[in-house]
């Protein structure tokens, strides 16, 4: 009986320590031993990046001076041209009404030519005999000449309203020719369209639109949030969505004094000039982007961002250092510029200090792999 009684306390004992250890394995987590990382001495830059496009610094559109019906285009799209080359030329379609009211200015002033030849010969003739005087003589020669050149006039005017320009004109108003010299970016009429002149009361249509490509700025917008920053003369490096692994050098030239609402936000245009080189031709119209230096600092106290904490009511910076094998203490601290990756250390941190590197993945205990899948 002795014997069966301590079996019963030896299994008993045993089973004690087996559900032990067993509750103690179940329950145990896996300890995570945390690296620790020290500050560097590093230089830091605050950019922003702006996002924009590539455009000729002066574009210029070609009017006609007189309206009527493309008759002929004599250049295309991307066509290189120099100030006065011929760009297209104007069939002239008179306006009926103009054209009835010429004809009969022309037709009243050969009537009054006629008589004024006649009241001419007239006085000429009594002027021979010395009927009367040479004043009188000279006046009626003044007032013929004066209609032989108001029939002239009139002549000139139906020519005009009829062709588009008068007889012996150096320049027909009918030939559109360039005002300046560069590249032909656009033409949106094509022949047989209609044009209109431009006047005081009209903008007229657009013949071309020409610019020199070897004058590019960048222009693009910048939120009210980092406007105040911008310095005009400040560097800019640009980046063109179609050319690869390629930067060039601007300088911004130009601050919106007014912002405009988008989404939301207040946006302010900027523009700066771009440095091109013949290495690479540039099209009007490629987007780009522009990397600006907000500010600059060398050889600071930086870590990296990612080893900040925020307190949950204060919304202050903090870290974690260590004081011994894995033992941690808060610090707070105060940080400067970042640049998204590493931060500027203001206070707070030595250089000795060892931070915790608090957001490391923990690694897996053994059977949990399994269990996900």
């Amino acid at each position: 009986m002795k014997i069966v009684k301590y079996i019963g306390i030896a299994l008993a004992i045993f089973g004690a320590i087996f559900a032990t250890l067993y509750f103690i394995k179940t329950n145990s987590k896996g300890l995570i031993e945390y690296e620790t990382i020290s500050p560097k001495l590093l230089s830091i830059e605050k950019k922003t990046v702006v996002t924009g496009k590539v455009i000729p610094e002066d574009e210029v559109e070609i009017k006609p001076q007189i309206s009527g019906i493309i008759e002929r285009l004599f250049v295309e799209e991307g066509d290189l041209v120099t100030n006065g080359d011929l760009l297209a030329k104007v069939k002239v379609v008179p306006n009926e009404q103009a054209l009835n009211s010429a004809k009969g200015r022309l037709a009243n002033q050969i009537i009054e030519m006629k008589n004024a030849k006649v009241d001419f010969n007239r006085n000429k003739s009594l002027f021979d005999k010395q009927i009367i005087s040479k004043q009188d003589f000279e006046n009626a020669e003044l007032r013929y000449s004066q209609a032989q050149q108001n029939v002239n006039n009139a002549q000139s005017d139906l020519q005009i309203i009829k062709l588009g320009s008068a007889g012996g004109s150096s320049t027909a108003n009918t030939n559109i020719r360039s005002t300046v010299a560069g590249t032909v970016l656009e033409i949106p009429i094509k022949e047989g369209d209609q044009v209109i002149e431009s006047n005081t009361f009209n903008a007229g249509t657009t013949i071309a639109t020409i610019a020199d490509l070897k004058k590019m700025i960048f222009e693009g917008k910048v939120d009210e949030a980092e406007v105040g920053e911008l310095v005009l003369e400040m560097p800019l490096k640009i980046t063109l969505g179609a050319v690869q692994d390629k930067e060039f050098d601007a300088k911004l030239k130009f601050i919106a004094p007014k912002g405009n609402e988008e989404e939301g936000t207040v946006q302010f245009k900027i523009e700066g000039d771009v440095y091109l080189d013949d290495s690479v031709f540039i099209r009007a119209g490629y987007s780009a982007n522009a990397s600006i230096v907000l500010e600059k600092k060398d050889s600071v106290m930086t870590i990296s961002e990612s080893l900040l904490q925020f307190d949950r009511d204060s919304n202050k910076p903090y870290v974690e250092i260590m004081k011994t094998d894995q033992e941690f203490e808060r610090k707070d601290i105060k940080i400067g510029i970042s640049d998204g990756i590493n931060v500027e250390i203001l206070s707070g941190l030595k250089m000795e200090d060892k931070v915790k590197v608090w957001n490391k993945t923990e690694p897996k205990k053994i059977g949990e792999e399994d269990s996900d899948k």
